[in-house]
């Protein structure tokens, strides 16, 4: 055995041995944190986009029949307060569930999204109106109130958008939290918290939503954040430039709010748990102008970063403005006010870096009906909301039919056209696809006028706005001057018919006394439904 020679060491000595050993110690844990970031970063998925929707909005905008593979995932926007039942959600204030099912056939072009392969996700909250948690305080109902929702439109994300005095109601945050806790303990439901953010990232408030939204037990898929409306961009700085800044501050704060709530992230797990949502075109700040040049920046940001989703408002303003639109640096509800080709900035912030388009979330098909494709599907008139559709019949505008287990309507005057026909697409076929029939539905009543009500039209009769006629068993009502035009005679854009039919809706405010049979008893027709003004403005 060797010889112990008993040499001690020197302080010198000791103080470089321990620097030594930290700094093994510390090269160690980099290379394990280098190594988790790395593993973090190979399993990141790519960035999902999906468009927020207006429903209510005027023109209605046809999210389920996307103008591109983009646009297939829509967030639809906004679900609310009932104005005189808090505790009922409704669609913008302005439809309670159900009316939105008849009215917008909502139930039903959610179906068909579903259908084609897209996703639906529900977005609760929005600047206007009331949000749900604020109205109602009873948190029992608040639960059943969401998970309405959710069941109705079988719906596998949701969206919280949280703005304006909503952010700072501490005590509707509470209540929100503790019902969406509970409802993804019901639900298998990805959450979205959509928040304002400021160039410097998110405000105090929404740091505090974050946190409480977090302590209330909700497994919190991301916060999503508005990158719009900071008011202080200076003249030298675009928004693409604005959105990375506000971004990279809120990276931060989020890694951190997670932190405080016990999950530690890393900075790829962070980006994953970030969304961005832009206001395209020209927005209602002055000089906040997000234009083509931008999208492309926040879309290679977002690819680089592995951001968890993109979002935009809106896909119905996806569109060049009109020429009849004089102002294009006033927003509008509609058009981007910008230069762009229609659903460009769509297909722009949705696009990867290999051109594909990355889903920002499986779709559900809990809403289709099951068929079988090699089968043409048989339509059966007790569960069918509407009349199947007949050869010989003769349909007007608007006239909703059942035809191989989808809803079909009307665009013109037809009769013998099959509404499935293949050979027939887009301005060629008379029928629109709304989409499929819907799980335990019967037959709607559809309105008839007794025999007498109006005159049958004539082909010498000189009629003028406000007549009503009936032809061929429908009513209609002339928009202007005619004569010997047939109300069956169908219209086009540039030689639209001086005649429209009376909707299901008039005929029925005429059977229970609400309308007068002739409009010119009155003051003026009146109008077959009130202005809806979109909940949201121009702004989210």
């Amino acid at each position: 055995m060797g010889q112990f020679d008993g040499r001690r060491l020197s302080p010198v000595r000791l103080v470089i041995l321990l620097a030594l050993v930290a700094g093994i110690v510390f090269a160690s844990l980099r290379g394990w944190t280098w190594f988790q970031e790395t593993r973090a970063d190979t399993s990141a998925t790519a960035t999902g986009f999906a468009g927020y929707a207006d429903v209510t909005a005027t023109p209605q905008f046809a999210f389920e029949t996307p103008a591109n593979k983009a646009s297939r995932d829509a967030v639809l926007a906004f679900v609310v307060s009932d104005p005189t039942h808090p505790c009922q959600p409704s669609w913008g204030g302005a439809y309670s569930l159900d009316q939105a099912g008849q009215q917008l056939d909502l139930d039903r072009r959610i179906a068909r999204l579903q259908q084609a392969g897209g996703a639906a996700i529900v977005s609760f909250g929005g600047q206007a109106n009331h949000d749900l948690a604020v109205g109602c305080t009873d948190q029992t109902q608040l639960y059943d109130a969401y998970a309405s929702v959710v069941s109705r439109y079988h719906l596998s994300a949701i969206d919280l958008d949280i703005e304006g005095d909503t952010l700072t109601d501490e005590l509707a945050t509470q209540r929100r939290a503790a019902a969406i806790a509970k409802l993804q303990r019901a639900h298998h439901l990805e959450v979205w918290l959509t928040l304002p953010v400021a160039r410097t990232g998110l405000t105090d408030d929404g740091q505090r939503a974050v946190a409480q939204t977090l302590a209330a037990g909700v497994d919190l898929a991301g916060v999503n954040v508005m990158t719009m409306d900071y008011g202080d961009v200076p003249s030298n700085e675009t928004m693409g430039e604005a959105a990375e800044q506000a971004l990279n501050a809120a990276h931060g704060q989020v890694r951190a709010l997670y932190l405080d709530a016990g999950e530690r992230l890393t900075s790829v797990e962070t980006w994953q748990r970030l969304g961005a949502t832009v206001m395209i075109g020209q927005n209602d700040v002055a000089g906040e102008v997000f234009d083509l040049v931008d999208a492309r920046r926040v879309r290679s940001f977002a690819t680089a970063h592995r951001l968890g989703r993109l979002s935009m408002w809106s896909l119905n303003r996806d569109r060049p403005c009109g020429a009849n639109y004089p102002d294009v640096t006033i927003v509008s509800n509609d058009c981007s006010g910008v230069t762009q080709e229609t659903g460009a900035f769509a297909k722009t912030l949705g696009s990867t870096a290999g051109g594909g388009v990355a889903p920002i979330m499986p779709p559900t098909h809990a809403a289709t009906p099951s068929v079988n494709p090699t089968v043409t599907p048989s339509d059966d008139p007790a569960t069918s909301p509407y009349p199947i559709w007949q050869p010989d019949e003769v349909y007007v505008v608007g006239t909703r039919v059942v035809w191989h287990r989808n809803v079909y309507v009307a665009k013109w005057w037809t009769s013998g056209d099959v509404p499935d026909d293949p050979l027939h697409s887009g301005e060629a076929t008379p029928w629109r696809l709304i989409g499929p029939v819907l799980p335990g539905e019967s037959p709607r009543p559809s309105p008839t006028l007794p025999a007498g009500t109006f005159s049958d039209w004539q082909i010498d009769k000189v009629y003028t706005a406000g007549d009503r006629v009936m032809f061929e068993g429908h009513p209609f009502e002339a928009q202007w001057w005619t004569k010997g035009e047939s109300p069956a005679t169908p219209g086009t854009a540039g030689a639209p018919s001086p005649w429209l039919p009376l909707t299901a809706q008039q005929i029925q405010q005429i059977l229970t006394g609400k309308a007068p049979a002739d409009p010119k008893a009155s003051q003026g027709p009146k109008p077959t439904t009130s202005a809806k003004v979109s909940p949201g403005a121009a702004k989210r």
